[in-house]
């Protein structure tokens, strides 16, 4: 676990290679397996600007299981801590419902996706869940109000408690369209 000027309610258990990612009341890290790319964002309620589950093709694919669990941060609030240069895009089009593009960036060394961006919202950074290095937020701040695309969610799967259930995208869109 990793230690300093933390949240004592954090929770950073080993899960990669970096020891060093960090959380407090207003901020925290992301970190892909290798440690390479680790970034930092507020996760402070009106920066957060939405936090959901999405049950389409494309995020079932991309994700490789059958949902994501990304969340949108302003592009502008997040800080890059390192290697910003070694992170790889891939774009595409083609499986996502609206036919914005879509750009995947991922770590070159690991492969961790750790966002992706929609030509329809560029401003907003669609970070994923899982690198987040305090596993505590995902019960919290960052856990999801919503799921999307339910009519193709797994059976086995139940709806998250709590969460607003949707067949399609809701508005403000989530990028993942």
């Amino acid at each position: 676990m990793a230690t300093g000027n933390k949240n004592t309610d954090s929770f950073l258990p080993l899960a990669g290679l970096a020891r060093d990612g960090w959380s407090n009341d207003k901020e925290t890290t992301s970190t892909c397996l290798c440690g390479t790319v680790q970034l930092a964002f507020p996760t402070e309620s009106h920066s957060v600007l939405n936090r959901f589950i999405c049950h389409c093709a494309d995020c079932r694919k991309i994700s490789s299981s059958m949902f994501c669990s990304p969340f949108m941060v302003n592009t502008t609030d997040v800080r890059f801590i390192r290697g910003k240069e070694t992170l790889r895009s891939f774009s595409h089009h083609q499986t996502t419902v609206s036919g914005n593009t879509m750009s995947n960036h991922f770590c070159i060394t690991c492969g961790v996706l750790m966002y992706r961006v929609s030509s329809g919202f560029p401003a907003a950074l669609l970070l994923r869940l899982g690198p987040v290095d305090d596993f505590r937020l995902a019960e919290t701040k960052l856990k999801p109000e919503m799921e999307v695309f339910t009519g193709t969610r797994v059976a086995w799967l139940p709806p998250v408690e709590g969460a607003a259930q949707f067949d399609r995208i809701q508005q403000p869109p989530t990028g993942d369209v």
